[in-house]
């Protein structure tokens, strides 16, 4: 059975303020967090943070997936990373094939309503038992909004980790994705995730 935490109707404020407990409680190590319109306001709010419940200089920040694209693009999620939290101390390691990434405090991931997750699209055929932690691949079809290659961890990297967390940022097409995943309606990418973290026995908190 999922080992799963879901809190509804969560601003980007409160979201900040679950990560920042999370981060403190771990005190450093590495996360991973992800790109694309949603996480970009729970990060400025949770670097704005004034408390000093958050040694940045003691975490290392992976990006879950990137665009094949220079850091200075607009579409490079590493570049966004880079430019809200390494001011504030964190380390940024930019994603590139044969690395190997560590085990996680926490891996924060959104979700598509295709049902991908970091950049497993439902036609890359993401493998809980991939060999490898990061992969380069082609979405099909590529997003209008952002047409390039993606590099990716994979699904054994993303679940080398404590705990899982999710912002769907309130969309109900993908409530209703991330629910059939759940109840084993199909085999997207974020059901083959889930399954993964549940034969690990790791958390999961979703923010709907």
């Amino acid at each position: 059975m999922q080992d799963m935490a879901r809190i509804e109707g969560a601003d980007s404020a409160k979201i900040a303020g679950w990560l920042a407990e999370r981060l403190r409680a771990a005190g450093g190590g590495a996360i991973t967090i992800p790109g694309g319109s949603t996480p970009f306001p729970i990060l400025a709010d949770l670097v704005a943070r004034d408390d000093g419940a958050i040694d940045w200089a003691a975490w290392q920040v992976w990006p879950n997936d990137d665009r094949i694209v220079p850091e200075d693009h607009e579409a490079s999620n590493t570049g966004k990373i880079r430019a809200l939290l390494e001011p504030a101390g964190a380390r940024i390691v930019a994603l590139a094939e044969g690395a190997d990434p560590p085990h996680f405090a926490l891996t924060w991931l959104g979700m598509g309503p295709d049902g991908h997750i970091a950049s497993l699209f439902p036609n890359t055929d993401p493998r809980p038992d991939d060999p490898q932690a990061i992969r380069r691949l082609t979405p099909d079809p590529l997003p209008p909004h952002a047409p390039f290659d993606r590099i990716t961890l994979t699904i054994p990297a993303l679940v080398e980790s404590d705990a899982i967390v999710f912002t769907l940022g309130g969309a109900p097409d993908k409530r209703a994705v991330f629910e059939g995943a759940l109840r084993g309606e199909h085999d997207l990418p974020i059901a083959r995730l889930l399954r993964a973290a549940a034969a690990r026995g790791i958390a999961v908190t979703v923010f709907t």
